[in-house]
């Protein structure tokens, strides 16, 4: 029925799963690039780079295994699996063109550094595709 207003908590809802998430996103691209950098990704860098405690990064990596994202092998660190890599190329692809969008825009580089971490996560893939639509324009390629 789409003459039936919906209930005014309902406009949240996607935001509400947006940050549910969101974390789980920030995990995987910072471990891909982790092991990008130095081969390898421990908890302790994790909980380093996040500035959180090792129990904090230790109940992400068990949801990150729980949904099939991310192995844990003792004594070597957190590795992603097939399904965890493909997220972290997604979201790294995706924040990336927002970061581009926003510079793009004007925004100062440091001011678009920090907004795209947020903004990436909340990008329907409609608004990807205009934004990268909008970008092409700008240079003329399609």
């Amino acid at each position: 029925m789409s003459g039936t207003p919906r209930p005014r908590y309902a406009r949240f809802e996607r935001t509400r799963l947006d940050h549910q998430q969101e974390l789980v996103e920030d995990y995987v691209e910072e471990i891909a690039q982790l092991h990008r950098d130095h081969g390898e990704a421990r908890a302790s860098d994790l909980a380093e780079r996040f500035g959180v405690s090792a129990a904090a990064v230790s109940k992400v990596i068990s949801r990150l295994k729980r949904d099939g994202l991310a192995e844990a092998r003792p004594y070597r660190g957190v590795f992603l699996t097939e399904q965890g890599r493909a997220l972290a190329e997604k979201v790294e692809a995706r924040h990336q063109l927002v970061l581009a969008t926003l510079l793009a825009l004007g925004v100062p580089a440091h001011v678009a550094e920090a907004d795209s971490e947020g903004i990436e996560h909340h990008c329907s893939d409609a608004t990807v595709e205009a934004m990268q639509r909008f970008l092409e324009s700008r240079t003329g390629s399609r």
